[in-house]
């Protein structure tokens, strides 16, 4: 049974841009996930000495002002063409993980094909949705040393603007003109799974025909790092960074914190075939639930997570044995991998022998707020390429894993035509939110 009549309206993805710890592109990051290249290493944004955690994903190389291939025009050839990410001027204006969404934003918007099209779709039918986790910690960070040492009257003028999660949002509605329904979910670590399913929604029920939607993070600080090293939630391999983050492996003993953004385009799906868009995938199904159980851990047997998964492919009108890739949240901890394990084996019960499940946070790190863009954006490009990308430093399932027979897709790309997937991102505070994606 499906949770909504089979005549609303559907919704294609027609662009991705990512910058992530593998690649400040979509394309340069698909590729190294493809080929299974770690993005993890030694942190360089902050001295580390002294903390027990000294590694993360970081976003290398990027210049938040940097051109862009080609100026787009958002207002029409009459209108200011975008030509940078960010004006340099503009630049202090903001903080990092808005400096991130903007680059992946306005990658997927040129990769749509819609800056050629903007005439035909009305300012107020285009909205956006893109979701940050944690906002402006570093800037808070910095702000706070400046009041420390030189009062109230050092504090910029910007700092609201550097750490308010839906600038972001804002500012990217601002530089492409886009004036419909305006927003930011914040729901930790499914945040950006969130963002993708209800921008699906909001084009179902016709109130946008594009939305712009997914998630950046940026939060590699000393205090972030260390609280979640205090929590002992992440690996302290330290001295082995590229093979620390290690989903499903016996040895694994925790996650590894990463920053980036990744951000899709949605659009009507006639409106998108209309103008002849490049289709990647249908985003058709979306489920979201609370395990209502525990603040930071998943419920026994990821109850909340089968749910999630169960609606979603409810949602999209298919059977589980109609899906060939499972993106997973896997991050990598001891508890985590099992019972996400456990709810994936149970959904897919009579599915096991054609289903292939991987978890890209071992290449990347968890982005936290990006992090369930990025696992759509694995099941997006499966369905696309017909390549499923690997679990790295998979070297030993440990027994609770190994146990429910699924094919984690250890450390080598699989090369497979799949025409469903599914996405899981979970988050603390007992949330998650699982995608279908179909071939179209």
């Amino acid at each position: 049974m499906t949770l909504f009549p089979q005549n609303r309206r559907r919704v294609a993805i027609t662009g991705i841009g990512a910058i992530s710890p593998v690649g400040n592109t979509a394309a340069d990051t698909w590729a190294s996930l493809l080929a299974g290249r770690s993005g993890i290493g030694k942190i360089s944004r902050f001295d580390p000495t002294g903390c027990p955690v000294q590694i993360a994903g970081e976003v290398k190389n990027f210049d938040p002002a940097a051109s862009l291939p080609h100026p787009l025009y958002p207002r029409g050839s009459a209108g200011d063409a975008v030509t940078c990410i960010l004006p340099p001027k503009d630049v202090k204006k903001f903080g990092r993980f808005t400096h991130l969404g903007i680059g992946a934003a306005l990658e997927a918007y040129a990769d749509s094909g819609l800056d050629a099209h903007r005439a035909a779709i009305a300012p107020e039918r285009f909205a956006v949705n893109l979701g940050v986790g944690m906002g402006g910690l570093p800037e808070t960070l910095a702000m706070y040393d400046t009041l420390k040492s030189g009062g109230y009257r050092r504090i910029s003028a910007f700092y609201i603007l550097q750490t308010a999660p839906n600038i972001l949002a804002g500012q990217l509605a601002i530089l492409l003109d886009l004036k419909g329904a305006n927003m930011s979910v914040a729901s930790a670590c499914a945040t950006s799974g969130h963002a993708l399913g209800e921008a699906a929604r909001s084009i179902q029920r016709g109130d946008a025909d594009v939305v712009i939607a997914g998630g950046a993070e940026a939060v590699v600080t000393n205090l972030a790092i260390g609280a979640f090293a205090q929590m002992r939630a992440l690996s302290t391999r330290n001295d082995d960074p590229e093979r620390a983050s290690r989903p499903y492996d016996k040895d694994r003993d925790g996650f590894v914190l990463a920053e980036g953004s990744v951000v899709f385009v949605l659009e009507e799906l006639e409106l998108a075939k209309k103008r002849g868009a490049r289709i990647y995938a249908e985003l058709s199904g979306y489920g979201a639930t609370a395990d209502a159980h525990h603040i930071s851990m998943l419920a026994p047997g990821a109850e909340g997570s089968r749910r999630a998964m169960r609606l979603a492919l409810g949602d999209a009108g298919i059977s589980a044995d109609q899906v060939g890739y499972v993106s997973a949240h896997a991050t990598s901890t001891p508890g985590g991998d099992g019972e996400e394990a456990a709810a994936i084996a149970a959904v897919f019960a009579d599915a096991r022998d054609c289903l292939h499940v991987s978890g890209v946070k071992s290449m990347t790190g968890h982005l936290l707020g990006a992090a369930g863009a990025m696992g759509a954006f694995a099941a997006v490009r499966a369905i696309h390429d017909g390549l499923i990308p690997p679990t790295i430093n998979l070297q030993e399932a440990d027994s609770e894993c190994a146990a429910f027979g699924l094919d984690f897709t250890p450390n080598k790309a699989v090369a497979k035509r799949v025409n469903y997937s599914l996405a899981n991102s979970f988050g603390f505070g007992g949330t998650n939110a699982s995608l279908v994606f179909s071939r179209v």
